[in-house]
């Protein structure tokens, strides 16, 4: 039998359904279940902030026909490991700076391990969600189920050309729950699709595909649209706490969860639009896209953090934090989070660079990325005005250390100049202005 099914599976075979309460899910759980499937609906309650009430979503399911329906509590593990990811700069994509925090990848193998585990204690043996092939969310929902569940089978109804062929869009989803007596009122209909947890937005689809739409179409939902003049936001100052990497107070609250203070970061975060970028980025299939990310709590938490390892470690962990990180980053994008190479580096990132970071930054938030830092202090840390101080100290060193550092460096520079006229006797002066005579 097929891991992955190219078409329904049989009549009375129980199937397990992601269930968000969107269209699409709701016309999956309606469609599998009149075909004789046992549909298993499971949500994951991530504190996503697009839902008034997420225990009202299990309802759904059962209304639109599912046999059992479950609320998956994943507020702590989301914002558990949403601190891992911050703690190991697990961003890849960046844009002028503008980090995106890998929030959907992470929500992703939250629930998909989550909904995997719940599988298994209800004797659930096949996997169905509402991605799509183009898509990098079908991956990693793959990768995370059958990690946990090694004999998981897959059903996508977006897989199923049956299904595609006839509820491939809104309107033919809408128009079959109507006939089925499950009327889908849709709202307005946004520009743009979005998704959401605990840790950020996602904002993409429809007309952000196209490059002349900016973020001025973009309604922000985890706090306020700082592009927009009317909007008045008064400056803000905020103190940020960490203890071992782990922030453990914002704005003087002391947390008592993880949940809790990355929720407490969102709400300062989010009053001055911290934390939202437009990202084009690469899919898992090397197919770019564009979407719009908001993270008010992990932007502030990312400015504190790293303001803190600047103040701690010396250059050389920095560069191997930056580079791990990125590469930490791109296998939590293509849902390798809890794999062998992704466990060495977080644990190599965890030890060696987050567990040194004790100590408080105060920031002054102003409008979106407009900030500034006002006071940082770390308890191990090795920056000290004494060091390098331009007024009169006892220094570590002295000017005369200092010349035969200089004259230590001719040896190098030496070298590279016998290298550099070789390569002027080839035709290449390696970028040298023209006035320069290596003769």
């Amino acid at each position: 039998m097929p891991r992955i099914f190219r078409s329904l599976p049989e009549k009375g075979e129980s199937v397990a359904v992601a269930f968000s309460g969107g269209l699409d899910t709701r016309t999956a759980v309606a469609w599998l279940t009149r075909r004789g499937l046992k549909v298993h609906a499971y949500t994951a309650d991530l504190a996503q902030p697009d839902e008034k009430d997420v225990r009202d979503v299990p309802k759904e399911a059962l209304r639109h026909g599912a046999v059992g329906a479950r609320l998956l509590d994943c507020r702590e593990a989301i914002a558990r490991e949403g601190v891992i990811a911050l703690q190991c700069g697990a961003f890849h994509l960046s844009t002028a700076g503008r980090k995106y925090f890998n929030t959907t990848p992470l929500g992703r193998a939250v629930t998909g391990t989550a909904i995997a585990r719940a599988m298994r204690e209800d004797g659930v043996g096949i996997f169905g969600d509402g991605s799509t092939h183009k898509g990098n969310d079908i991956q990693r929902f793959y990768r995370y189920g059958l990690l946990v569940q090694p004999s998981m089978r897959v059903y996508k109804p977006w897989l199923d050309a049956a299904f595609v062929g006839e509820l491939g869009g809104r309107a033919e989803m809408c128009a079959y729950l109507e006939n089925v007596g499950l009327p889908y009122s849709m709202k307005a209909e946004k520009a743009y699709s979005t998704d959401s947890n605990m840790l950020g937005a996602t904002h993409e689809a429809k007309d952000l595909e196209l490059l002349d739409r900016g973020i001025s179409i973009v309604d922000p939902i985890m706090g306020v649209a700082s592009w927009k003049s009317d909007v008045a936001i008064a400056p803000e100052r905020v103190r940020v706490a960490f203890e071992r990497g782990v922030p453990v107070s914002i704005g003087g609250k002391k947390a008592s969860s993880l949940t809790e203070a990355m929720l407490e970061a969102n709400a300062i975060g989010g009053r001055h639009g911290l934390g939202i970028s437009d990202q084009i980025e690469n899919r898992v299939i090397e197919a770019k896209s564009r979407g719009i990310y908001e993270a008010p709590g992990m932007a502030l938490l990312h400015v504190a953090y790293e303001r803190l390892l600047s103040a701690i470690h010396n250059e050389n962990t920095l560069d191997q934090y930056a580079a791990l990180g990125r590469r930490l980053g791109r296998l939590l994008y293509e849902g390798r989070w809890y794999d062998p190479e992704a466990r060495l580096l977080k644990h190599a990132l965890v030890s060696g660079v987050a567990a040194h970071v004790t100590g408080s930054v105060e920031l002054e938030l102003r409008r979106g990325d407009d900030y500034s830092i006002l006071a940082t202090e770390a308890e191990a840390a090795t920056y000290a005005p004494e060091k390098l101080s331009m007024e009169r100290t006892d220094s570590l060193f002295t000017p005369e250390d200092r010349i035969g550092a200089l004259e230590m460096q001719t040896l190098s520079v030496l070298d590279s100049r016998a290298v550099l006229q070789h390569a002027a006797k080839l035709g290449d002066a390696g970028g040298l202005p023209l006035d320069v005579d290596l003769g």
